[in-house]
Order: structure tokens, then sequence, then C-alpha cells
């Protein structure tokens, strides 16, 4: 069975580990209202999507 030959180090350990963080995730402006909005998705705000209304908004 394989071991280890030396003890793995605080500062080898934690360069290894430095690419396992979590990266946060890209924001967009809807063209309509500019309210932030995840690429790809319909905005929450206005209900609008690549230029088309596709949720019926209830405030107007």
């Amino acid at each position: 069975m394989a071991v280890p030959k030396k003890k793995t180090s605080k500062a080898k350990k934690n360069m290894r580990r430095s690419h396992d963080s979590l990266k946060a995730s890209g924001l967009a402006t809807c063209d309509k209202c500019g309210a932030p909005r995840r690429p790809h998705r319909v905005c929450l705000e206005c209900g609008d999507y690549n230029g088309k209304q596709v949720l019926a908004n209830e405030a107007e």
C-alpha cells in the first residue's frame, strides 16, 4: 500500500487547496429595467427575457 514519505506541510496543503474556494457568479444587468439578474435567466423585476415579455407582472 502506498504511503507518503514525508508529512505534507501546512503551506503545501494550503497551496493545494487555494483553488477549492467557490467563485462568485457573475451578474448581468437587465436591458429593460437595469436591475441585476443572472445571465441567461428571466429578469425577476420586469419579467423580460431576450427583449420579450415572458412573465406577467402584477404591478403593471
